[in-house]
């Protein structure tokens, strides 16, 4: 399979074919990662940027919420009456 370098705006690019892309399930919009490597280059489906509150509490501590001694109180807290021009 070959493709063609062309100019887009500023940049240069690339157009995958759509078989190649339904074959490795990628979308539009999906990022990509761009390796390279000694004689040319790989792409790559990037990992997913979203990640849960989970996912992100066991990469900071290493544990799970539910693993940890950490807690998160959920009451709500009463700041008092409006001082100034706030909008309620």
């Amino acid at each position: 399979m070959y493709a063609t370098i062309q100019k887009w705006g500023n940049s240069q690019g690339i157009r995958l074919p759509s078989v190649l892309l339904k074959s490795l399930d990628i979308k539009e919009n999906d990022r990509l990662e761009i390796i390279q490597v000694e004689d040319g280059i790989q792409l790559r489906k990037a990992p997913k940027v979203h990640r849960s509150f989970e996912e992100r509490f066991a990469e900071q501590f290493g544990v799970s919420p539910e693993e940890s001694d950490i807690r998160f109180d959920n009451e709500e807290l009463d700041w008092g009456s409006p001082q100034g021009a706030e909008v309620w």
